[in-house]
């Protein structure tokens, strides 16, 4: 059965919401036109140490901050449908060809608080939506670390490194492969997974995000998440 007739049959007891603002939406729309109208594409110039290239889906600003940290705390709804939407069009805008995508992990513990990896489950979508698959443990988060929130972009850097270690080299080496993420501030989280990656035998390293916070002299930036 095509998945858009699933989410119908499942809207009909379970109505699909918009991320941003929980309106009804259709069973098969990411997001209300309102909220749709105000949300920022991502049409910047930034890169990741290393990465072969990135791409996000929107800026990360006030209208769309909450629906991410939301979905952060393990309430996912219709976000992972949406943003994952958003994010695999532009990846194929971008032209990343890619071998398998492979989502940023969570520490254990982290984990098990919160029940979900959001990044994960952008993973997942992307993948349903590219037909890429999916290496959920080809990368582990090996030690906890601080919140990367109100660190600088130094502290980000030290506070992640080692934190990231390669389970599976096999499963990376030769492979062309697109790191998904929710948010990225610094790209202080991407860097250190390309590293890992890179130094594994991938062959390249992609990186994408839901959302790119803008630069400093944006209006309207939110505190930083990641």
């Amino acid at each position: 059965m095509k998945r858009s007739f699933l989410r119908e049959l499942a809207a009909l007891l379970y109505p699909s919401r918009c991320p941003v603002c929980g309106e009804v939406i259709g069973a098969n729309d990411s997001f209300c036109p309102e909220c749709s109208g105000k949300l920022v594409p991502y049409n910047d110039d930034f890169s990741v140490a290393g990465s072969s290239g990135f791409t996000a889906a929107y800026e990360y600003r006030p209208e769309i901050s909450a629906s991410i940290i939301i979905m952060k705390r393990g309430i996912v709804g219709n976000a992972p449908f949406a943003f994952g939407g958003a994010l695999a069009e532009r990846i194929r805008e971008a032209g990343f060809e890619a071998d398998i995508i492979v989502p940023v992990p969570m520490f254990r513990n982290d984990l098990q608080k919160r029940g979900v990896n959001q990044s994960e489950l952008i993973a997942k979508e992307l993948s349903l939506r590219l037909g890429i698959p999916v290496c959920r443990n080809a990368v582990r988060k090996v030690r906890s670390t601080t919140q990367q929130k109100g660190l600088s972009r130094q502290e980000r850097l030290v506070n992640l490194k080692g934190a990231f270690a390669v389970n599976a080299p096999e499963l990376i080496a030769g492979k062309s492969v697109i790191v998904a993420d929710d948010v990225c501030t610094t790209g202080s989280t991407l860097a250190e997974m390309t590293d890992i990656l890179l130094k594994a035998g991938a062959k390249k390293v992609y990186c994408a995000c839901c959302c790119k916070t803008p630069r400093k002299d944006s209006n309207n930036s939110p505190a930083s998440a990641k």
